[in-house]
C-alpha cells in the first residue's frame, strides 16, 4: 500500500494534529492482529506531574520476535519500555493509566510483587553496567538473589548464558576476573548474559549500542539475531538503520503517541502513512 498523498493545508498531518493536542488513532498493520503476544499494552498513559508523556498507547508485542521502538528524542520510547518493568515507579509524581499484561498477568495491578515481576524480564541499559564483581558472579547474580547455592547449577547457567550472549569463548578462562576488566562491548554482552541467565519472558533493551563503537555494535546486533526466536525482545533504538537490521516489527512513536506499527520491512519500504515514510527517510527528527 502506497503512503498517503501529501497533505494539503486543509488536511493537517497527524503530527501537526498531535502538536495541536488532538487525539490521533495509530495505524496498526493487520499482521499484528494474529500474533501470539508476550506482552499486551492497553491504553497506557503516563504523566510526570502535570506533564503527559504517553497518550493511550495500545500495541501487542509478539512472542519470539524482536520489536523495535523508534522515533525522535523525547517521543516516549524509553518511557514506554520502562513501564514494562515498573522502573518508572522510582520517579516521584508519576501517574499511570491503562494496563500492560505479561503473558496475561497485569503489570500495573496494585497487588503485583514488583520484585517478582522484574525477575520475569531482563533489562539492558544504554551504558554497560556490570557489577564490581567477577564475570562469573555477574552472570549468576539473578540466581544468587533467588537463593541458588548449588555450584553445579550456577556453573551450568553461567556457561549457558555466556554462550547465549556470544561471550563464552572470550572469557571462559578468566571467569574469576572482574567484569569491569572487559571492553565496553564485552561488558554489554556480559550484561545481556546476566539478563538471560534466569530465562526471562521478555528481554528489554534500552538503546544497548548507543555507547559502543561500530565493531562492538555489530557484535550486539549479531547477538540479537541469534537470540531472536528463543527470547521475546523489545528494543528502543535511535538508530533507524539498526531497527531495520535487527527487528521483526517496528513501532514509530511521536510525542508520546503511537503513530504506526507493523512488520519492519513494511515500515521501512512501504509504510501506510506519509508521516512514517518521512521519518524513516530522514526528512525530520
Amino acid at each position: 500500500m502506497n503512503p498517503q498523498k501529501p497533505n494539503t493545508p486543509a488536511s493537517p498531518s497527524r503530527l501537526e494534529r498531535i502538536l495541536r493536542g488532538e487525539h490521533v488513532d495509530p495505524v496498526i498493520h493487520p499482521e499484528l492482529k494474529s500474533t501470539r503476544n508476550v506482552l499486551d499494552i492497553d491504553n497506557v498513559s503516563l504523566w510526570y506531574g502535570q506533564k503527559q508523556a504517553l497518550f493511550d498507547v495500545s500495541m501487542p508485542i509478539p512472542a519470539g520476535g524482536v520489536t523495535a521502538l523508534i522515533g525522535p528524542s523525547g517521543c516516549g520510547k524509553s518511557t514506554l519500555l520502562r513501564c514494562v518493568n515498573r522502573m518508572n515507579d522510582l520517579i516521584d509524581n508519576i501517574r499511570l493509566g491503562g494496563d500492560m499484561r505479561l503473558n496475561g498477568d497485569s503489570i500495573f495491578d496494585p497487588h503485583v510483587d514488583v520484585i517478582q515481576l522484574r525477575k520475569r524480564m531482563g533489562m539492558v541499559f544504554q551504558k554497560p553496567n556490570p557489577f564490581p564483581m567477577s564475570i562469573f558472579e555477574n552472570v549468576v547474580y539473578p540466581l544468587r538473589i533467588d537463593g541458588e547455592r548449588d555450584k553445579r547449577v550456577l556453573e551450568e547457567v553461567c556457561e549457558r548464558a555466556l554462550k547465549g550472549a556470544a561471550l563464552w569463548d572470550e572469557v571462559k578462562d578468566r571467569l574469576h576476573e572482574s567484569g569491569l576488566s572487559l571492553s565496553g562491548g564485552q561488558q554489554q554482552r556480559l550484561c545481556i548474559a546476566r539478563a538471560i541467565a534466569s530465562d526471562p519472558e521478555v528481554l528489554l533493551l534500552d538503546e544497548p549500542c548507543s555507547a559502543l563503537d561500530p565493531i562492538a555494535t555489530g557484535k550486539i546486533e549479531d547477538l540479537i539475531h541469534e537470540l531472536r526466536g528463543e527470547y521475546s525482545i523489545l528494543i528502543v533504538t535511535h538508530n533507524m538503520q539498526q531497527a531495520s537490521r535487527v527487528s521483526d516489527y517496528t513501532a514509530f512513536m511521536y510525542l508520546g503517541h503511537l503513530i504506526e506499527f507493523g512488520p519492519t520491512d513494511e515500515i521501512f519500504t512501504k509504510p501506510k502513512l506519509k508521516e512514517t515514510q518521512d521519518y524513516v527517510m530522514g526528512r525530520f527528527g
